[in-house]
């Protein structure tokens, strides 16, 4: 590809990126409106919530004025845009399980969960680049049928069922590892204390995800063996070695960047899980907190930003598919 040619291409994907950008901002929009919507129609009262108990001494003018300092008897409407306005400058209104801003309960806990997520995901592509590549090339021997029915069980395997699994093997039968949060007990948050605690979590997390990549490598590969230059290859006497991956599994990755994609919803719904199980002090965790408290504050603002995870995602894959291959269209 000639200079003018790449520069051609860059400014192509940059269009790309900002079409999708574009597409997301209504999209973000529209979930969040949503959920404005399902909080207003709720029969929760925040007012209630925020009193508890306490609202039985409380006075009449008392409740009315927080009502109307709150604004929760305004249209929805009007009610979502103050909150918007508010929003673009990253005020996102205060958890009232919590007790502190939701961006100060986002700020404490995005970093932990960004921390487990980027571990597992990463542990799970490089399990299913090794054993569905290993899988293909031994394909039907004794090692490719055990890493296939193995990838086929795991799919079916709920999270949290292999979350509790590892817990109870691992962490209260062996002792081998820590069965949760980031420290021991009296313990000060270090790398090492956090590094051992993660172990568990993210590769729960990588064994639930993984299989999805093993099956979906060990599939590609075996379709590439039939492809010209791979026949080609091996007719020039190149090693078997040499035609897998310098051969067929370049061209057979370029697929599995969508699925990198497409994965993240489920990686999103999979932190969750494990968060919960492993009492890790992320994102995830709190979005079940909100839920269990009727905190519409801190779970709109939790579930806005997973769909932006998933937009960006979706970009990111669909960018580095065009990097890879130049042949990829790019007006859609």
């Amino acid at each position: 590809m000639t200079a003018t040619a790449r520069r051609r291409r860059g400014r192509a994907i940059g269009r790309l990126a900002l079409r999708r950008l574009g597409f997301a901002v209504p999209v973000l929009l529209l979930v969040s409106f949503a959920l404005f919507v399902l909080a207003k129609a709720s029969p929760f009262d925040p007012i209630e919530r925020y009193f508890g108990v306490r609202i039985i001494g409380a006075s009449p003018e008392r409740i009315a004025r927080i009502r109307e300092n709150w604004g929760v008897d305004r249209p929805v409407v009007e009610q979502y845009l103050a909150w918007l306005r508010h929003a673009v400058a990253g005020d996102f209104g205060d958890s009232l399980s919590l007790r502190q801003p939701v961006s100060e309960v986002v700020g404490d806990r995005l970093g932990w969960t960004v921390l487990l997520v980027s571990v597992g995901f990463a542990l799970a592509l490089l399990l299913g680049l090794l054993l569905g590549t290993a899988a293909a090339w031994l394909r039907g021997g004794w090692l490719d049928r055990a890493i296939t029915a193995t990838s086929y069980t795991l799919e079916a395997a709920p999270v949290f069922w292999l979350g509790l699994a590892a817990l109870y093997v691992f962490a209260l039968h062996l002792r081998w590892l820590p069965g949760g949060g980031l420290t021991d007990a009296g313990e000060a948050l270090g790398v090492g204390q956090v590094a051992t605690h993660l172990v568990l979590p993210a590769s729960v997390l990588a064994i639930s995800q993984a299989p999805w990549f093993v099956l979906f490598v060990r599939q590609n590969l075996l379709e590439s063996f039939s492809q010209d230059h791979v026949v080609g290859a091996r007719s020039r006497g190149l090693s078997d070695r040499r035609v897998v991956v310098g051969h067929a599994l370049r061209t057979s990755l370029l697929p599995f960047l969508t699925l990198v994609g497409a994965r993240l919803p489920e990686l999103i719904t999979g932190a969750l899980l494990v968060e919960t199980v492993f009492s890790w002090p992320g994102i995830a965790r709190a979005t079940v907190d909100a839920a269990l408290n009727v905190d519409f504050a801190l779970m709109g603002a939790l579930t806005v930003l997973a769909t932006a995870v998933v937009l960006l995602g979706n970009l990111i894959a669909d960018v580095l598919y065009a990097l890879a291959d130049p042949r990829v269209g790019l007006d859609g």
